[in-house]
């Protein structure tokens, strides 16, 4: 079950370069600066935007994973997670039960690898066939996402070979190694049957993602009402269940509307693909889609409701043959460039580059580069970036954004310490964001019995992490007791 694509043979390679330039934005040239006259005055517009561009560019040497003696590797997920990228792909071992496709995990240091996994070999397998029922043979294709202490694994899954029968199912885990099937083993999307093609792939290829509260489902469906010829096309689908049972709303050329279920007619697609990944951009307020075309992966942006592209299509470039991973945050959201988060936004993605001796995709390697000169942190809410960055502040102290709101300190030293990292600019969004607290120099501090350390801004307690933070600040150290401690009323965290 190695994908839609290994069905279509030489297909694919037509189908990707022609059917994604729908979907990709092109850019719109910025207006040159003009002057108006008048007797009184004369009055220039601002010089506009500088354009986006990208740049850094960046590739692994060579061969990041590979299962052991696997005929394919490909299809990863991606997670950036306490400083460790996490992997999962689809594989196969001779020694995982069923024989059929089975779902590999490693991890490494960076997403040059190599990777390892937790009992030493290239890759372990999670996740094989369960013998009966929809994914009895194969289980391919993963998308993992960790939500409120739960990893959740959704995948494709397959009884036999293809007959339309390919399905969605997801599983969970509290440590994204050890998996349960969730959703009582059955599917949670199975093919619309809106049409029947030569491509009888059916349902499948996840990818998911959480966003303020919903769970959002891109996938394949060959049979798909707004499928291309060949099936290529990706549908949305979201949910606040993560098992999408229940409440659930589809993507259509109204917007989102709610369905009975999962299988209700596929009328849009966001962009004309099989295989794809994608991952939510805080800075913009938008998702951004990796796809497989001509030279690489292109990543296609749609802003928040799905009505426009916030900025123009990029590609990563390269050798590529299936399936990109974005490199993600354990949520499905865009990693913040930690010295630009409004304005640079870091692609990086794990594909197959090669067809091996199977005649099937492997080799994974990384490829990526930054997009820069992005027009993000728009809105207050897109701001939420900027969460434990500290920016000049108009009165020559230091504003420390801390859960959309800004904490004004006046050593530098003491926000170095508690920042993520101090910004040159100030992006001018801050100057929406309410004036929570000052921490002027001397401020009282106090410790708790359990050692919690915390500074005393106007009555109200903010927790900080370390004593240094303390001494920096110039602040003496009272112990309290703890019904003292309990009493004050707790404003904030400035720990990191």
């Amino acid at each position: 079950m190695a994908g839609p694509t290994r069905l279509l043979g030489a297909l694919l390679a037509f189908a990707a370069v022609t059917a994604c330039a729908p979907s990709i934005a092109e850019p719109v040239p910025a207006p040159a600066p003009t002057t108006t006259t008048s007797t009184a005055k004369t009055t220039r517009k601002p010089p506009p935007a500088p354009p986006i561009t990208a740049d850094r560019g960046r590739q692994s040497p060579g061969v990041v994973a590979a299962g052991a003696e696997a005929p394919y590797n490909y299809g990863p997920a991606v997670v950036s997670e306490g400083g460790r990228i996490r992997m999962w792909w689809c594989s196969q071992l001779r020694h995982a039960d069923p024989p059929g496709d089975d779902l590999l995990y490693a991890e490494s240091t960076g997403p040059h690898g190599p990777f390892t996994a937790p009992d030493g070999s290239p890759g372990q397998p999670v996740l094989s066939g369960s013998g009966t029922g929809f994914d009895g043979k194969h289980v391919c294709d993963p998308s993992v996402l960790k939500v409120g202490g739960t990893y959740y694994l959704y995948y494709t899954g397959a009884a036999g070979e293809h007959a339309h029968g390919n399905a969605i199912g997801v599983a969970t885990s509290p440590d994204g190694v050890d998996w349960t099937r969730d959703a009582g083993g059955r599917p949670i999307v199975s093919p619309s049957y809106d049409t029947t093609r030569e491509n009888t792939y059916g349902a499948g290829q996840p990818s998911v993602l959480f966003v303020d509260g919903w769970f959002y489902l891109l996938f394949t469906d060959t049979t798909g009402r707004a499928a291309g010829w060949n099936g290529a096309g990706q549908f949305v689908l979201r949910a606040r269940n993560p098992t999408f049972l229940n409440h659930v709303e589809a993507l259509g050329e109204r917007g989102f509307e709610p369905v009975a279920d999962t299988r209700k007619p596929r009328t849009r697609s966001v962009v004309d693909a099989f295989s794809a990944d994608w991952m939510y951009v805080d800075a913009l307020k938008a998702f951004a889609i990796a796809h497989e075309t001509e030279h690489g992966t292109t990543i296609t942006f749609w802003n928040h409701d799905f009505t426009g592209n916030p900025v123009p299509a990029v590609t990563i470039p390269g050798r590529w043959r299936e399936g990109p991973g974005l490199i993600r945050t354990p949520d499905g959201h865009a990693p913040v460039s930690p010295e630009d988060p409004c304005g640079r936004i870091p692609l990086d993605v794990v594909r197959a580059t090669v067809d091996g001796a199977a005649a099937a995709p492997t080799d994974l390697g990384h490829f990526g580069l930054d997009l820069t000169n992005v027009p993000g942190c728009k809105t207050a809410d897109a701001a939420r970036v900027l969460n434990g960055f500290a920016v000049p502040s108009p009165e020559h102290t230091v504003d420390l954004v801390v859960g959309g709101k800004v904490v004004r300190v006046e050593r530098r030293s003491v926000t170095a310490r508690l920042a993520t990292r101090i910004l040159d600019r100030r992006p001018a969004v801050v100057d929406e964001l309410p004036l929570a607290a000052r921490v002027p120099a001397g401020a009282k501090a106090v410790r708790a019995p359990n050692g919690q350390l915390g500074l005393l801004l106007d009555g109200k307690l903010w927790l900080v992490g370390a004593e240094d933070v303390a001494t920096l600040n110039s602040s003496p150290i009272t112990a309290v007791t703890q019904k003292t401690w309990d009493a004050y009323e707790q404003a904030g965290d400035l720990r990191r």
